[in-house]
């Protein structure tokens, strides 16, 4: 597991993430095939070449799945119980086929959950860059994250601990190390 605790984040942290990633024209088309979006604007290059863009673009919904998924391994890996909403979602420049895109990460808010004492709630902003250094996609993303577990065993442990503590004839700590003497008084031999 990657992904980071509730407790392990801190507002202002942020992520250079290493996944790096070039958009192909499969991915593209595949993934407008997928999800049934049979805008011309992603899938035919003919139309595309009389847009102010001069060519086809890729589906702004993969960039978005795309820089959320490339956040994952650093952030959330095994540590969240859910994504909860992504808001202010902007895509300020066009990804064509062949754009290798990089991405950012930032935490902007923490905070415990109401109703869930084992989970908190972090608030990402994340950003997708090409290698223009043209910001092309932007979000913020809230998620419900697990706490660090507690140690399962600890509470057995501290029980037994305490009846062992409790069987050597007090609750100092230091009793166990000092062996049990009375003190020395004038009348005694030595």
């Amino acid at each position: 597991m990657a992904g980071l605790y509730f407790e392990q984040f801190s507002v202002g942290q942020k992520f250079e993430h290493a996944i790096r990633r070039t958009v192909t024209e499969a991915d593209n088309v595949l993934f407008t095939a997928m999800t049934h979006n049979p805008a011309a604007l992603h899938l035919d290059e003919e139309y595309g070449k009389t847009t102010e863009f001069g060519q086809r673009i890729v589906n702004s919904l993969f960039t978005l799945g795309l820089m959320i998924g490339i956040s994952v391994h650093e952030t959330t890996l095994g540590t969240t119980v859910a994504n909860l909403g992504m808001t202010d979602v902007i895509f300020p420049k066009p990804v064509f086929h062949g754009d290798t895109l990089h991405i950012e990460s930032e935490v902007l808010e923490i905070r415990e959950s109401k109703s869930r004492p084992t989970q908190g709630i972090v608030l990402f902003q994340h950003k997708a860059i090409n290698q223009r250094g043209e910001t092309v996609a932007q979000c913020k993303r809230s998620a419900l994250m697990h706490k660090k577990p507690v140690d399962p065993d600890l509470k057995d442990r501290l029980r037994e601990a305490a009846r062992r503590l409790g069987e050597l004839g007090g609750s100092d700590p230091d009793a166990a190390a000092a062996p049990r003497r009375r003190p020395w008084t004038d009348d005694e031999s030595r």
